[in-house]
């Protein structure tokens, strides 16, 4: 039973699912903090002061049964923070990708002299016009 279990650990990359959800998490509250703690103060001279992300576009307004104030409005300033946060975020996000994964090299190819595509530098046919090289 237990070896059972162990090869559906190792066979479905349940572990590696996991070991990837961890890291995620983790990743996601440096880079929570990050921005927070970081590049929002930076920011925050840039960014308009006041209340403005409590700012809202109040449509009716009506008296509940209990007699409270119900009030219907958009909330375009909570949702404009959002996106700027987001952006905020998503940008750290691409900076830190950037810099800690490097892009493959180009494979070499050469090209075909009847068709001009561009082949591996071990063909010895073109694939596009069956020239041989």
């Amino acid at each position: 039973m237990l070896k059972g279990f162990r090869d559906f650990l190792m066979k479905n990359s349940v572990l590696a699912l996991a070991i990837g959800f961890i890291m995620g998490a983790a990743t996601g509250k440096v880079v929570s903090s990050l921005v927070a703690d970081i590049i929002m103060p930076l920011l925050s001279p840039l960014i308009p002061g006041g209340e403005w992300r409590t700012a809202k576009l109040i449509l009716s307004r009506t008296v509940g049964a209990d007699g409270k104030e119900v009030v219907n409005a958009v909330s375009y300033g909570n949702f404009f923070g959002n996106v700027i946060d987001f952006l905020v975020i998503a940008f750290v996000v691409y900076l830190i990708t950037k810099a800690l994964i490097k892009e493959a090299p180009a494979a070499p190819t050469k090209n075909c002299p009847r068709c001009t595509e561009a082949l591996p530098v071990q063909a010895t046919k073109c694939k596009f016009c069956t020239a041989d090289l």
